[in-house]
């Protein structure tokens, strides 16, 4: 039995996720399950952080593209090449497409934070005056000692027993707000 690959699809810009959808359905109707097996719209979810309120929002990675994982015989191609929205496959010189490679699909559809929320910016940086929002310490007031978006998180140096005294508190960076 041949072995599925992953095939890049050029698809109408913004028609990514109706292609999909299409794509979807007519595997099923067209008996295609045991050919066709997934198709996806690589994201990224980001987050912008601006007054301590989220906005998140989900990007296509490649706009204008799908990744689909099928073994490769003229049914298939005339399958996906014939749903509406497609304009074609990444081909070669002899329209014949080409599969991805193994450490491609791995770095965009294997990462771990595929589909994984991302904090894109935030209107904080070190050396700001802050007061928390959210937590035990609602209402104390410190400054920004260190910024880690990957993780989500942020040091502080917070007043918190009064006489000028601060302690370096680990904070959410949802948790604060610009002073």
């Amino acid at each position: 039995m041949a072995k599925s690959e992953w095939y890049v699809v050029h698809t109408y810009s913004g028609y990514e996720n109706k292609v999909k959808d299409n794509l979807e359905k007519r595997v099923e109707t067209m008996e295609m399950t045991d050919k066709i097996f997934n198709i996806e719209v690589p994201t990224q979810i980001e987050t912008e952080i601006k007054d301590a309120k989220k906005k998140t929002v989900k990007r296509k990675l490649y706009p204008g593209y799908v990744l689909v994982e099928m073994i490769y015989t003229d049914e298939s191609w005339y399958v996906v090449r014939n749903t509406p929205g497609v304009t074609g496959f990444i081909s070669s010189e002899n329209n014949k497409p080409i599969p991805m490679e193994p450490e491609e699909v791995e770095r965009i559809i294997g990462r771990p934070d595929y589909n994984q929320e991302l904090i894109r910016s935030i209107d904080l940086q070190v050396g700001d005056k802050v007061v928390v929002i959210e937590g035990p310490f609602v209402e104390k007031t410190g400054t920004i000692q260190e910024i880690n978006l990957e993780e989500k998180y942020l040091k502080v140096n917070l007043s918190v027993f009064g006489f000028g005294r601060e302690v370096l508190t680990e904070l959410a960076l949802t948790d604060v707000k610009k002073e």
